[in-house]
């Protein structure tokens, strides 16, 4: 698991006029939270954010103000819906050794057996329970062979040492579906009848 070091400054403004100027600045308002302590308003830097939560569940090792580190990995994250940029971002605060419950995405490897079958992720992340430094970036799942009907439940999942199921065992992660049969359109039908008829 990564972890990222990041510099962050406090911040005393609020609104959306100030978050509109922080964004200007190329930076993300945020807020620090966690361990029953007041939530800590900060200012992170846009692009070093941006490029940390590329990884799923990242540790950011945070540099507040050059004297406060702290450890923490993202909870919330809000991004503009047109352009994408990031608009906001919730941080939860985490210890060395701290169990968290996280959720890991689920990677599909291998070929499913022939006849066009579909393999549907019911669940794309797995919720897991995990210390804090040792979070999984991912899970890798075979469905090597997998015919229609098969389905691949969250207890049949090899995680890593020291992370557990934060989810029933029972809760379907994966199914292959039977490819369906396209059927002629209504009207495609109705017009050959009638040439039939001619």
């Amino acid at each position: 698991m990564s972890e990222v070091k990041i510099a962050a400054e406090t911040r005393t403004e609020f609104g959306k006029g100030a978050a509109r100027r922080i964004r200007r600045d190329n930076k993300v308002p945020g807020v620090l939270y966690g361990h029953g302590s007041e939530p800590l308003h900060l200012t992170l830097p846009g692009h070093a954010l941006l490029l940390a939560l590329r990884t799923p569940n990242v540790l950011i090792s945070l540099d507040i103000d050059g004297k406060a580190d702290e450890l923490a990995i993202p909870k919330a994250v809000q991004r503009d819906a047109v352009k994408g940029y990031l608009e906001h971002v919730d941080l939860l605060l985490v210890k060395r050794g701290e169990k968290v419950n996280v959720e890991i995405p689920v990677v599909a490897e291998g070929e499913l057996a022939p006849g066009g079958n579909l393999l549907e992720h019911v669940l794309n992340a797995l919720p897991v329970e995990a210390e804090a430094t040792h979070i999984p970036e991912s899970v890798t799942v075979s469905v090597e062979g997998l015919e229609a009907g098969a389905s691949i439940h969250a207890k049949d999942i090899k995680l890593p040492a020291g992370v557990s199921l934060a989810v029933d065992g029972d809760a379907v992660v994966l199914q292959v579906l039977a490819a369906q049969a396209e059927e002629a359109p209504a009207d495609e039908a109705a017009e050959g009848d009638e040439a039939a008829e001619a």
